[in-house]
C-alpha cells in the first residue's frame, strides 16, 4: 500500500528542482521517490531476494 502523500515532502521535492524543470523532471523525481519508498518497505517486511536469485531469474548464472 502506498504511503500517504505528505504535502511538505512534495513541496521539498519541487523546491529541489531547477527553475527550468519540466513536468517530466518532476514525474521522474516522484517515480524515483516511490521506488525507493517501496524498496524500503519491502526490505522492512522481509521481501528480499539475493543477488544470486535475481541473476538466476534472468539467466545470468547457471541453475
Amino acid at each position: 500500500m502506498p504511503s500517504p502523500l505528505r504535502k511538505d515532502e512534495a513541496h521539498k521535492l519541487i523546491d529541489q528542482l531547477p527553475a527550468d524543470a519540466t513536468w517530466e523532471d518532476l514525474m521522474e523525481q516522484i517515480y524515483v521517490r516511490q521506488a525507493i519508498e517501496q524498496g524500503l518497505s519491502d526490505s522492512e517486511q522481509g521481501k528480499l531476494q539475493s543477488v544470486q536469485e535475481i541473476r538466476k531469474k534472468y539467466g545470468l548464472i547457471a541453475s
